[in-house]
């Protein structure tokens, strides 16, 4: 399917711009040495520099498992293509959801992209992995794509990449951090080879195409964190990134406000900023609070204490390691991602501790309890998670017991908070103590609150203003403190994915609805490959089970040779329910002779009758509607 067509620019001084969006919702709002880093790392002694980035490399084949995307007949025309500087903001994820961001800028013949995330699956995704952003907008634009510039290494900015590069090939930018967690994800698809990966520092200026992009630094809860002031035809734009304020951060410097103020006496066309917490009042607190807080517990535990964090907050790791090393207790790690980002942050100097901290989790158990740490995956209640397995009795190493102290240091992401629930009580059952951050504030978020907001505004006093990064109602609010802050309204813009914002000669416009931004569903090794029916299918079975009937018959006259055989999963259990199942085999007969005298040997039309019509007798019976799947079979 060809992505819709999106019109050229509008030259200044044409027709009018349509009237922007209000600052309500358009539909209701809902809630909530040997360095694997050679190929990019700096030379020695250079502190700045600017490159020109390219056209893009010539597309490769794609891995097996990435059908492409057909050739459209016609390709929409770019923006600024006609001779005017306007630039094009589209927003391809991340907004009007939390994940999977993505957003392009265009002008001309040139496009950059910001982040390249995945999403989580919902409760109704039943079997789906990741959620990607759909990218045929830019696929077909894909010879004008001149770089990837990805503000920090959390999944939902980054891990998209290895997915949707081979689609939309082009330099990927990024600071060291960011790129050593890129690079581990691309060497496991076979792509570590392939793409070519830049550093960044703050305060370089790297050329791409028309757009002058410099990396500013902000906090937030892993180090190495971005926001990107981009010099455009239409001005300056500032995208924030995910931020906060921390004065006190546990790894790298402050927020630089210092060089924020500079870019506003420039002057700011447009200001995207992070909406993660814009219903949080005040400021948030600084990571420095956990550190006291894991001493207290660490102290008080007689036994071993089992933490369990994202894989990717690389500072909580640091204050763990520090808690462990103060009160002499050895580390131990299980869980994939939590070993590899830890191996990686070590390696280049963003985690640091004493050899000693760490063990191998093969040999955890030799130590007394009061000398042992576990780090795992698992704060989301993650079926497979280590902590999931432990609390489950399934895990290969660890096993609970009374004694241990099980601290869940991360914030319950919305829709998980049942998977939580089960993994805490299972760990109550087993005798573990558990400490969450509603009884000790273990966990502090990455995000800026109300006043943080409210000071980058006041800082960067933009003309144009777009929320980005959260649920839609977060945006409109985000807006609605803009517009307290001076911001005129008509210059605020709230955004979803598939709209796109425009400036052209100082003038700025929304357009909604006009650019492909569905999901694309990764399951098992598939992508793409899942879709709406498939998850319908998937749903209705998880709902309501499957009937299946099996009839066979006589291939010359059509006649049933034997009572139709029937398979239930899910729906009723053949042993308890003989009655219904005779029942259903008599009615199926019956609906087959009035249906195949009516439409001889017409199994196509035969089988959608009886299964309508099955599907009314067992509603009747039951009030339930399982998938119903008649078979005909011919000898």
């Amino acid at each position: 399917m060809n992505p819709p067509s999106t019109p050229p620019l509008a030259t200044p001084g044409a027709s009018p711009a349509p009237t922007p969006r209000p600052l309500v919702p358009r539909r209701p709002s809902f809630p909530q040495g040997n360095s694997p880093l050679r190929r990019f790392d700096r030379p020695t002694g250079v502190t700045s520099y600017t490159s020109r980035v390219g056209a893009p490399p010539a597309r490769r084949p794609l891995p097996s498992q990435l059908a492409a995307t057909p050739a459209p007949a016609a390709r929409p025309q770019l923006i600024g293509r006609a001779g005017t500087q306007g630039v094009r903001f589209v927003y391809l994820g991340g907004l009007g959801e939390i994940g999977k961001n993505m957003m392009a800028i265009e002008s001309g013949n040139d496009i950059i992209i910001i982040d390249c995330g995945v999403g989580f699956p919902t409760d109704e995704m039943l079997g789906v992995d990741l959620v990607l952003p759909d990218v045929r907008y830019l696929e077909e634009r894909k010879q004008f794509i001149r770089a990837y510039f990805l503000t920090h290494g959390h999944e939902d900015h980054i891990s998209g990449l290895p997915f949707l590069w081979p689609k939309i090939p082009a330099p990927v930018y990024g600071a060291r951090l960011t790129l050593a967690f890129l690079e581990a994800k691309l060497e496991e698809h076979g792509l570590a080879k392939q793409v070519e990966l830049r550093l960044f520092k703050p305060g370089d200026r790297i050329q791409a195409g028309v757009f002058n992009v410099e990396p500013v630094r902000v906090n937030h809860a892993i180090p190495d964190a971005c926001g990107f002031a981009i010099r455009t035809p239409e001005g300056l734009i500032f995208h924030t990134g995910d931020w906060k304020i921390d004065h006190t951060p546990v790894s790298g410097e402050a927020i630089d406000f210092n060089r924020i103020a500079e870019l506003s006496k420039e002057g700011i066309t447009m200001l995207m900023s992070d909406s993660t917490n814009v219903e949080v009042p005040g400021y948030t607190v600084t990571e420095r609070v956990i550190a006291e807080n894991l001493d207290m517990i660490f102290k008080n535990a007689h036994g071993r204490v089992i933490i369990a964090s994202f894989a990717s907050q690389i500072n909580r790791i640091q204050q763990i390691f520090d808690s462990a090393a103060k009160f002499n207790r050895r580390i131990g790690i299980s869980g994939r991602s939590l070993e590899r980002n830890s191996t990686i942050a070590l390696k280049y100097g963003y985690i640091k501790a004493p050899e000693h901290v760490l063990t191998d989790i093969r040999q955890i158990n030799r130590l007394p309890d009061n000398e042992v740490v576990i780090l795992a995956t698992g704060s989301q209640g993650e079926q497979y998670s280590a902590l999931s397995r432990m609390a489950a009795g399934d895990h290969r190493h660890i096993k609970i017991k009374p004694g241990d102290t099980v601290v869940l240091s991360a914030s319950v992401v919305p829709g998980n908070e049942s998977s939580v629930d089960s993994t805490v009580n299972n760990l109550y059952r087993e005798g573990a103590e558990v400490i969450r951050n509603r009884e000790v504030e273990i966990h502090v978020s990455g995000h800026a609150g109300q006043e943080e907001l409210k000071l980058m505004l006041a800082l960067t006093k933009p003309k144009f203003f777009v929320p980005v990064h959260g649920e839609f109602s977060f945006l409109v609010k985000h807006a609605r403190l803009a517009h307290s802050m001076g911001v005129d309204q008509k210059n605020i813009f709230v955004a979803e994915d598939g709209d796109y914002v425009e400036i052209v000669g100082g003038q700025g416009r929304l357009i909604q609805n006009k650019v492909e931004a569905s999901y694309v569903l990764v399951d098992g090794s598939g992508v793409g490959d899942v879709g709406n029916i498939v998850l319908r299918d998937r749903q209705a079975m998880a709902k309501d089970g499957m009937f299946m009937v099996i009839v066979t018959v006589d291939h010359k006259t059509g006649k049933i040779l034997t009572s139709p055989d029937i398979i239930s999963r899910g729906f009723v259990y053949m042993r308890a329910a003989e009655d219904l199942i005779f029942k259903s085999r008599q009615e199926v007969k019956a609906m087959f002779a009035r249906h195949n005298d009516k439409y001889p040997m017409n199994w196509e039309q035969i089988k959608r009758l009886v299964r309508e019509d099955l599907g009314e007798f067992l509603f009747q019976k039951t009030q339930r509607r399982p998938m119903i799947i008649p078979v005909i079979i011919e000898l």
